[in-house]
């Protein structure tokens, strides 16, 4: 009997372990040329299949500009559901933690005032690891 429930214990634990995973996606950002105005990278996707209940469970990321940081700039990542505020061009969270791990992701960027933003802001790397469960 113990067998039994040892080896049902196994498959089940295999299962949610095959369900496990990650995915990556890079491309180049967006360019700002006014303060006040928000621009969003292309969506970064698994180019891959991604197991259809699968969630997420952490999201790293790392953006590059071309020029310094300007004052003011907030950049955010979002699901078609949800947002997070990055803090740094890199780190992980979990604060996108249920959404679907399928689902695209874009980079927000936005830097606050008026006016010509000199030099222009200009991405040039946009990247995501995705890990699902």
């Amino acid at each position: 009997m113990r067998l039994c429930h040892g080896l049902v214990l196994m498959l089940l634990s295999g299962g949610a372990y095959a369900a496990s995973g990650s995915w990556s996606a890079d491309d180049t950002g967006p360019g700002i040329s006014w303060r006040g105005v928000a621009a969003s990278s292309p969506p970064l996707a698994p180019s891959g299949a991604v197991p259809a209940q699968a969630s997420i469970r952490e999201v790293v990321w790392r953006f590059q500009l071309l020029n310094p940081s300007p004052d003011g700039l907030r950049v955010k990542l979002c699901t078609p559901q949800r947002c997070i505020w990055l803090g740094s061009a890199h780190g992980r969270s979990n604060a996108l933690s249920g959404a679907p791990a399928g689902a695209p992701l874009r980079f927000v960027y936005h830097v606050e005032g008026k006016g010509v933003l000199y030099p222009p802001l200009r991405v040039t790397s946009n990247q995501v690891i995705v890990n699902y469960q």
